[in-house]
């Protein structure tokens, strides 16, 4: 298993025609796994989600944050992931308990347990209203949605890989993920682009490779050899949730006075749990009684 935490590096080759993002999240796939107990293959679709997420928001700056939103009609439901620009990752898979027979290629089934349907973008950019993307999932494989995505909603011709590679107890051994993207005017290098598809296509599997310890960095300098790649920065990559219980209550008093009180009658205090990180939040008696007074004044 690759040591050394997980890390997020951020290049550009050939010129500035290229941005690439490579992140290494074992340990931030791995603890998003262990908090909703999902299984092998819930864990490899929550754990894409996460990458990707983390992938997108190392673009971001200072307090802008984005949510990826996967609504399929297979077995998983909803895939939720949260990012920002610091590197924290947050998200939730709406079924965990979701593990399905290996497809043909002898792989997790994610498509599979993703199914049809939808992939949503939501980017707060500090502004009036936040952006929002929205395309059909062409694959429910994750990263190839995320490159279509990226493609048709926002233009910017892009490859992604994700990988998670999962134990066989459960755990995650291994996850990581690529992002490539031609800035304007690259992708007229027809040369450059068959250069870099093909060795995208070379490519050993990416989780396996972070398994046998390789870094994102040694990982990206292999696939842009050649194409004089330059490092802009690194940053660490963490599941971190911003959830608290004072934030819960302040949600509990917008219920208002009347239902606090219902609650109050029947279940004496309330239990609150948060669906990003399974957070569970005790709330008694005496902290609802304080709360209807507050919905109250």
């Amino acid at each position: 298993m690759s040591t050394g935490g997980d890390i997020l590096v951020h290049l550009t080759a050939a010129g500035g025609c290229l941005r690439a993002l490579a992140a290494r999240t074992t340990e931030t796939v791995e603890e998003a796994r262990r908090r909703h107990d999902a299984f092998p293959t819930a864990a490899a679709a929550l754990g894409r989600t996460l990458t990707g997420a983390a992938l997108l928001g190392a673009v971001l700056k200072g307090q802008q944050r984005l949510m990826i939103e996967i609504v399929g009609d297979g077995p998983l439901g909803k895939i939720v992931a949260e990012a920002d620009a610091a590197g924290n990752v947050r998200g939730y898979v709406h079924h965990p308990h979701v593990h399905l027979p290996s497809n043909a290629q002898g792989k997790l089934d994610v498509a599979g347990a993703v199914g049809s349907g939808h992939l949503y973008v939501v980017k707060d950019l500090g502004l009036r209203e936040p952006y929002r993307g929205l395309v059909p999932l062409v694959s429910g494989e994750i990263a190839e949605d995320l490159a279509y995505y990226l493609n048709v909603s926002e233009q910017t011709p892009s490859a992604c890989i994700l990988g998670v590679l999962v134990a066989p107890e459960g755990s995650v051994r291994a996850a990581g993920g690529i992002l490539i993207q031609m800035m304007p005017g690259a992708q007229e290098d027809e040369e450059l682009v068959q250069r870099l598809e093909e060795r995208i296509r070379a490519m050993p599997a990416l989780s396996r490779s972070i398994d046998e310890g390789l870094g994102p960095l040694e990982i990206l300098l292999g696939l842009l050899e050649g194409m004089e790649p330059k490092r802009l920065e690194e940053r660490p990559v963490r599941f971190h949730c911003s959830c608290s219980k004072e934030r819960f209550s302040s949600g509990l008093v917008s219920l208002g006075k009347e239902e606090l009180e219902e609650i109050a009658r029947t279940q004496g205090g309330a239990e609150l749990v948060c669906h990003f990180c399974g957070q569970v939040y005790h709330v008694s008696e005496d902290e609802l009684r304080a709360l209807i007074a507050q919905a109250g004044g």
